[in-house]
């Protein structure tokens, strides 16, 4: 045996290999817990299926599944990107799992891209089963799906800093309370399941600036209406993005 092969090489692994083993772990974390799958996968199939199937909410011209199937899709991106993710770091900052980790070579940015690898795994796993069951249901999707792909990134991006942002900064009840209070005012008034059309002009107006609105608008104005790429959208979920993952790496904290 050659001299020199049990030396220790003391040192961070490369960052990318770092973002690569997080973000593995995440997953299998997320995946295992029944609370989250609740929130990301049982509660949007359910949505679907139900006011797909069941006249009770008027969503115009056309059949209902295809003004749906983009709102929920918008809404999976929520439940987990936002609603899951910041019960969850919440939560792991208060048990210490943050701490020890902010004593690893690990940066502060490289968790949150980690985390947010994690969410886009889950979410491809959501979106494939929404996709299977709204044709099940007689869905017809058109556009571009390049411009449906950089819809789910910005709006996976803007959902999850602003979920790492409320989970570094609040204490974790609190997380837990706003997260999923934000989660069932969003589910009304965010585009999901009512036209935004239905409220006052004012109303409309400021929903139309939250990220879930601009999220299932330029999903349904792509996948409803075969429109282009919705510019509009994009920027305004870019805008939440950049605000979003800047407040996080900036004000998070580990404990």
């Amino acid at each position: 045996m050659s001299a020199g092969t049990y030396t220790p090489r003391p040192g961070a692994a490369p960052l990318g290999r770092m973002i690569a083993a997080q973000a593995a772990l995440e997953t299998r974390m997320l995946l295992r817990n029944g609370e989250q799958l609740l929130l990301t996968v049982v509660i949007p199939t359910l949505l679907l299926v139900l006011f797909s199937t069941v006249d009770i909410v008027d969503t115009g011209k056309g059949a209902a599944v295809d003004f749906l199937t983009p709102g929920v899709l918008a809404l999976a991106v929520l439940s987990t990107a936002f609603t899951g993710q910041a019960i969850a770091t919440g939560f792991e900052r208060r048990y210490g799992v943050l701490k020890r980790l902010g004593a690893s070579p690990l940066p502060r940015w490289a968790l949150m891209a980690a985390k947010t690898v994690s969410v886009l795994v889950t979410e491809v796993l959501q979106i494939v089963l929404l996709t299977v069951i709204a044709l099940a249901l007689g869905w017809s999707p058109h556009g571009n799906p390049l411009a449906v792909a950089l819809l789910l990134v910005l709006g996976t991006a803007a959902c999850s800093g602003l979920g790492l942002l409320m989970a570094g900064t609040l204490k974790a009840e609190a997380t837990l309370a706003a997260a999923n209070l934000v989660f069932l005012l969003l589910l009304v008034g965010g585009g999901v399941l009512v036209p935004l059309d239905r409220f006052p002009g004012g109303v409309r107006a400021v929903l139309e600036l939250l990220p879930l609105s601009a999220l299932s608008d330029g999903l349904r104005s792509v996948l409803q209406h075969g429109s282009g790429t919705p510019w509009g959208d994009l920027g305004i979920l870019a805008v939440w993005s950049v605000l979003g993952l800047g407040a996080a790496a900036r004000f998070f904290r580990w404990e």
